[in-house]
């Protein structure tokens, strides 16, 4: 299958990804006080200089095809394991962290936002793996059980703009 994307808008063949451009509580700073309030970058986020947030990838795999349903998340993190990361993001030797799912996903229909996670750091530049803490949370399911090809399209479909051709 093939889709346009939202960000280039070129079409592109297999399965995208979703992401977040932020975690829900910079969403809900009002927009001009933003600058003040909010540092974001595309892998950090610091809320009033008290909320500490780092991005990293929920991988969810797919039966019977060869890649995974990535998203792209936000996550909490005390004030000393964001420092920790910022100072060591290339390595794989820090962590793993605790850190609240931090985005409001369309899931299995239950909130997502504040679940437990354990933030796994991989270095060579990867973003960190966010493992949710196992529960019967359809999130939680199927990052541990999986999903069907259908179901990955199903979720992800709020999120592209249109299917192509």
């Amino acid at each position: 299958m093939t889709y346009v994307c939202t960000r280039c808008g070129q079409i592109h063949e297999g399965l995208p990804s979703a992401a977040f451009d932020r975690p829900t509580y910079a969403h809900d700073v009002p927009e001009d006080e933003i600058p003040a309030r909010v540092l974001l970058t595309a892998d950090l986020c610091v809320v009033d200089d008290e909320h500490f947030f780092i991005r990293g990838v929920i991988e969810i795999p797919i039966h019977d095809y060869p890649d995974s349903l990535v998203i792209g998340a936000w996550v909490s993190q005390k004030k000393e394991n964001y420092e920790a990361y910022v100072e060591n993001a290339s390595s794989a030797d820090i962590g793993p962290f605790f850190g609240w799912l931090s985005n409001e996903l369309s899931f299995g229909g239950e909130p997502t936002l504040l679940l437990k996670t354990m933030v796994h750091f991989r270095g060579e530049s990867l973003r960190p793996q966010i493992l949710l803490e196992p529960t019967d949370h359809p999130l939680a399911r199927a990052q541990s059980d999986g999903i069907t090809l259908s179901q990955a399209w199903d979720f992800l479909h709020p999120y592209i703009e249109r299917a192509a051709t």
